[in-house]
């Protein structure tokens, strides 16, 4: 595996030094440059290369959300984000996952190097798989860029209900998903394995970014039409205990392959209870996940997940029978096999 080359771009001298320090104890990372802000970034872009940055939000001049817009726009990378534990910072961390940036780690309260380990223990890990998960992200045109769903019309819903699984990673993916969505569109059960101080942020950026109706699963919710159900991480298991007409249930039950909610928990619920009436789309490869994607195939429902053989391409599957497709006509494709 090639180094991971990474850019270290904030204002502030001792987090650049300390981010650094972390990131070079790694065998497989090298820490190509350190800059203090955008303008100083993107001349060591040009010149050095990088195929990874850390950036921080709060900087001076060009903030770290502006300068991360700009570089999707222009010269897309892997980008992992540093931002502060509180509520500015909690809404500044969601805008930069929507924009495309593949983690926000909180900074710590004091930039001692035992804070820094414990804020940032995850964060090498992170850096050696960006440019893969990168690349399985970005395998197609950006939905971002597509016409919004049109609120007009009725949609002919035909009873499919739509469970979709991701992580902190494809928070983009979901958006560019869910912001296709008509008003009135099949509903969707949303599990996304995040940071739990990060999703009421979530939930809010939904509600202002998508034509559905975005609402918190909770106990004895009755699922319906033109609804998005957002499953707060870190609580409860949930899944949904009929369909047609089910409602919401919570399960205080310990977690499954690390995660609460677990994506596969919902997905093989609905295998067991409605298989012909749910398609299931995990955005986020990973243990939890790919078995519930596996038990909504063998119930010969519809599944979208990526390969099984590790090279990040999204299959479309029922049983047996898989077929390739493209991010970017998920949104299109799921609609169509909702309709009536």
């Amino acid at each position: 595996m090639a180094k991971a080359r990474v850019l270290v771009v904030d204002d502030s001298m001792t987090m650049r030094m300390m981010v650094a320090g972390i990131l070079e104890k790694d065998k497989d990372i090298q820490v190509v440059g350190m800059a203090d802000g955008a303008e100083e970034a993107r001349a060591m872009v040009r010149d050095l290369k990088p195929n990874v940055m850390t950036l921080d939000v709060e900087m001076p001049g060009m903030n770290g959300i502006d300068y991360l817009a700009e570089i999707m726009e222009t010269a897309p990378m892997p980008v992992i984000m540093f931002s502060t534990l509180t509520a500015k910072g909690a809404e500044s961390s969601i805008e930069a996952l929507r924009l495309g940036a593949l983690d926000c780690y909180p900074k710590p309260t004091r930039a001692t190097p035992d804070e820094m380990q414990a804020a940032f223990g995850k964060l090498s890990k992170t850096i050696k798989e960006a440019p893969k998960r990168f690349a399985e992200l970005n395998d197609g045109p950006s939905a971002s860029a597509a016409k919004r769903a049109s609120a007009t019309g009725a949609f002919a819903w035909n009873g499919t209900i739509v469970t979709v699984g991701a992580d902190v990673a494809s928070t983009k993916p979901l958006f560019d998903l869910l912001g296709r969505w008509p008003a009135d569109g099949p509903p969707v059960m949303v599990v996304q394995h995040m940071r739990p101080e990060l999703a009421d942020g979530m939930i809010a950026k939904l509600s202002d970014s998508v034509a559905p109706r975005v609402v918190e699963a909770s106990d004895g919710l009755k699922v319906e039409q033109g609804m998005i159900v957002f499953c707060r991480p870190g609580t409860h298991h949930v899944y949904i205990d009929a369909w047609p007409g089910g409602t919401i249930r919570l399960l205080d039950k310990p977690p499954f392959a690390g995660q609460r909610p677990s994506i596969s928990l919902m997905m093989a619920t609905l295998a067991k209870s409605a298989a012909a009436k749910t398609i299931g789309v995990l955005l986020a490869g990973g243990e939890d996940g790919q078995q519930g994607a596996a038990a909504l195939r063998a119930a010969r429902a519809c599944a979208i997940a990526p390969a099984e053989d590790g090279s990040g391409k999204l299959e479309l599957g029922r049983g047996m029978a898989v077929q390739p497709i493209k991010s970017s006509d998920i949104a299109e494709t799921v609609l169509g096999m909702c309709r009536g």
